[in-house]
């Protein structure tokens, strides 16, 4: 063979790898629920077995409260060695009433979840020393007592 050819076949199937390298790899991750799907769940009609026939199994109930089921789902795209891009994003809030029926179905993807924020802080105990005190702070340090013992 010719060096020409050679180097045009290799130049080719180099340029097909790196343009397959860059093609970027899409993934969907939680339940992404479409609008018509949520306009079929119908508020004061539907059960909680019939949101999980319509809507599917919710992907996270709220923790301290079973009457309120969250529907997360996440459409990403990666391009080569980048981090993955969020393309479209939603989260949907179902409610109950304390009878099981539907209370209420919200889209909460803007990220406006009702979610209780307080700036308390739990105390701890313990000193506060720097690290300097940390590393120094048992030079020195002996216990008079235990050596009144040994004599």
């Amino acid at each position: 063979m010719n060096f020409r050819k050679i180097m045009l076949c290799s130049s080719v199937l180099i340029l097909t790898g790196t343009m397959a390298a860059c093609t970027p790899t899409k993934a969907n991750r939680g339940n992404l629920l479409e609008n018509y799907q949520i306009d079929q769940v119908k508020t004061g009609e539907h059960s909680r077995s019939d949101v999980l026939r319509l809507l599917g199994s919710p992907t996270t109930v709220a923790p301290f409260d079973d009457n309120t089921w969250y529907y997360i789902g996440q459409e990403t795209e990666k391009s080569g060695i980048m981090d993955p891009e969020i393309k479209r994003e939603r989260i949907v809030v179902v409610a109950f009433a304390p009878d099981g029926k539907v209370a209420k179905v919200s889209d909460a993807s803007d990220g406006r979840i009702n979610v209780p924020v307080t700036r308390e802080s739990t105390t701890t105990h313990g000193n506060k020393n720097s690290l300097v005190q940390q590393l120094l702070g048992n030079l020195g340090r002996f216990n008079p007592q235990e050596e009144s013992k040994r004599q």
